[in-house]
């Protein structure tokens, strides 16, 4: 039986890292869940290109290398902020060094190896973005986005669940569940007017199945209105004071192009609150 919970957080530093607010943002978050947070920092190795234009113009050896030492040197940086958090016996950082176009890739393949991943997530960030879509579709494992404005609770004793029946929507739920403090509550948040829905009340039906297994659930039906898909379930998860949304990623990836279902797009684009992606 397993009774650490090991979180893994990867962070890439080239061509940029996340923002600091982010990423001290999921790091609490990660610590506020228990167990331990396992944090990797990836440097890169940039390929040179022999090229007789090479050093005519611009010193683009030079450049490499310097982009190369930045991303070590951040890697460093990034150790020392994540430490400040306080929880020093929670936390575990190491790094890699990584050819740049296996980035991604390793990532994924590292993360297999934990209960969930951890991704702090920004606007301004490329990068990170990257980095966050191969994870949850590549890793097999949950992924919560953290944006920068997330505060880390003292106990999780509050999800929503976005529900709709789906197999991806059933392991969210199994996901988020494990992370829910003892005594905690489920919202069940349904959208009735998005897409055809499986049968009518599904909401009811999930709570009324939560509270037979000792788990308290209320339903909620949300009407969408000219909002988004992910604009309706952010803001009633947030209006019911609820501390992450979990809810099913659809989509998959052909070499890093992306094609995403409409509330996973909207929730790539802006979390308002921890989200939890199962795919």
């Amino acid at each position: 039986m397993i009774t650490t919970r090991r979180i893994y957080m990867p962070l890439a530093t080239y061509p940029e890292a996340v923002d600091d607010e982010a990423v001290l943002a999921a790091a609490g978050f990660a610590v506020s869940l228990g167990g331990t947070l396992e944090v990797t920092t990836f440097s890169v190795d940039i390929p040179r290109v022999p090229s007789p234009l090479a050093g005519l113009l611009i010193d683009i050896p030079a450049l490499v290398q310097a982009a190369e030492d930045k991303s070590r040197s951040e890697c460093g940086r990034l150790h020392n902020l994540i430490r400040g958090i306080g929880a020093p016996t929670a936390v575990n950082c190491s790094s890699r060094e990584v050819l740049l176009s296996g980035l991604l890739e390793a990532a994924a393949a590292e993360a297999r190896y934990y209960d969930l991943a951890v991704l702090p997530w920004s606007q301004d960030t490329v990068s990170a973005q990257h980095l966050l879509e191969t994870v949850v579709f590549g890793s097999g494992r949950p992924a919560i986005l953290v944006p920068g404005s997330a505060r880390p609770p003292a106990r999780l004793d509050h999800v929503a669940i976005a529900w709709d029946g789906s197999r991806v929507a059933a392991r969210a739920l199994g996901d988020v569940l494990p992370l829910l403090a003892e005594g905690g509550r489920v919202t069940v948040l349904t959208v009735r007017d998005e897409k055809p829905l499986a049968g009518a009340a599904l909401a009811g039906l999930l709570a009324a199945s939560l509270e037979k297994r000792g788990v308290k659930a209320d339903p909620i039906e949300i009407a969408l209105g000219d909002r988004t898909i992910a604009e309706a379930l952010q803001e009633k998860a947030l209006a019911e004071g609820a501390q992450i949304l979990a809810m099913g990623g659809f989509g998959h990836s052909r070499i890093r192009d992306f094609v995403l279902g409409g509330a996973t797009t909207g929730v790539f684009a802006d979390p308002r609150l921890p989200v939890l992606l199962s795919h």
